[in-house]
């Protein structure tokens, strides 16, 4: 096809006015001649070419003004499905969503402690379909968020010790077999880090790094924009990393040191709130009985900060980020004064003085970060988008073929 041709000319423009409601939702035809640069006649024949072909719908009218009320567009959302899970070691929570980003189902179901697993997501997935009107084999693509990471050589999910029943096998691969469609298995935190950069506090950072300071350790590090994956996949997977603790409150902790996961693990933070008078049942309940203590909690989260700061020093030192954030139910619970402690623990700990913040994006980060992964993938083979327009990045092993 020669450059400039009227057919290549067409597909160019097609695509923008697709991404341009997939960006923005329902547009008038004006509204869309203005943000693709068209004329109105050029616009009025792409969007009755694309109606033709099933790619737009009318959907309603704009209302106000004097004048009359103008067509609605959009893109088609029943051109294909996706499936957005976040899996943890006790619950399996489900999104399904059509290509526009229409979410139109939500499951949330157990997961057996160790036998049956595969059965248990494989039913609860099934079950999420049904809610939606669907099969899983009409899913054009499931991106599945769990701690630890798949190798991409073999597939089979690594740093995971508390996923039991999900080792020695090619996971997406197995999924795909199940669920007869393709699937990819992303780390949850890289998934948070793909959220935070599509719709949280990273949407201009090219360099920075995401930790996840709560049972299960974890961080994601993206660099110029790209998510560092790591030759075995397991760039960021810092609950092993040794580290002294630095608390001042004794809890007969090795002083030499220790996982990064072990202290800051819901048992480890409770121990040290109770060394200052709080008690609590688990990790984030210690933080906000401390906050809610005033000065007297104080000195419980400069412990708590010490700790943290410590395993996050590593990383900065290495990789001098723009921006460190914190997410997870800890930070959360903590909330900016937790996060200044951080902050001031870490600028006595190494010379860059990188910001930290709070991540922006919260209730969901995980299963949201899955949402919009597989929309890249769904929408680059439906529509030809190339992924960067509408994610970031994408999953590392996708497992299955598109229909």
């Amino acid at each position: 096809m020669r450059a400039g041709s009227p057919r290549l000319l067409r597909e160019i423009n097609d695509r923008a006015a697709i991404e341009a409601l997939l960006r923005n939702g329902p547009l008038t035809r004006s509204e869309l001649e203005g943000l693709i640069g068209l004329s109105k006649p050029a616009t009025a024949q792409l969007l009755t070419r694309l109606e033709t072909a099933d790619t737009v719908v009318r959907n309603g009218l704009r209302g106000g003004g004097r004048g009359p009320r103008a067509q609605l567009w959009s893109v088609n959302g029943a051109l294909a499905h996706i499936a957005a899970i976040d899996l943890t070691p006790e619950t399996v929570d489900i999104a399904i969503a059509d290509i526009s980003g229409t979410v139109l189902t939500e499951h949330k179901a157990p997961m057996p402690a160790k036998h049956g697993v595969l059965e248990a997501f494989v039913s609860a997935v099934g079950k999420a379909c049904g809610q939606a009107g669907l099969q899983p084999d009409q899913l054009r693509h499931v991106v599945v968020g769990c701690p630890g990471a798949v190798n991409p050589a073999n597939g089979e999910l690594a740093y995971a010790p508390h996923l039991p029943g999900w080792n020695g096998f090619d996971v997406p691969g197995r999924l795909s077999e199940q669920l007869a469609t393709s699937v990819s298995v992303e780390n949850d935190v890289n998934l948070v880090a793909l959220e935070e950069m599509v719709a949280g506090r990273a949407t201009e950072v090219r360099d920075f790094v995401v930790i996840w300071p709560a049972d299960l350790v974890g961080a994601a590090v993206v660099i110029n924009g790209v998510l560092l994956r790591g030759a075995s996949g397991g760039a960021g997977e810092i609950d092993g990393l040794m580290i002294p603790d630095r608390a001042s409150a004794d809890t007969d902790t090795d002083r030499s040191g220790g996982t990064f996961g072990e202290l800051l693990s819901n048992a480890s933070i409770c121990k040290l709130a109770r060394a200052h008078g709080l008690a609590a049942r688990n990790g984030h309940g210690a933080v906000r009985r401390a906050l809610a203590a005033g000065p007297a909690g104080r000195e419980f989260l400069v412990d708590l900060a010490r700790r943290i700061a410590t395993g996050v020093a590593g990383v900065v030192a290495v990789l001098d980020p723009e921006l460190v954030l914190l997410s997870g139910d800890i930070a959360q619970a903590g909330g900016t004064t937790l996060n200044d402690l951080v902050a001031a623990e870490l600028r006595q700990l190494v010379v860059p003085r990188t910001p930290v913040q709070l991540a922006l994006v919260t209730g969901k980060p995980v299963r949201s970060g899955a949402l919009h992964s597989a929309l890249a993938v769904a929408r680059e083979q439906v529509f030809g988008l190339p992924a960067a327009t509408t994610a970031p990045f994408r999953g590392p092993v996708v497992a299955g073929s598109p229909r």
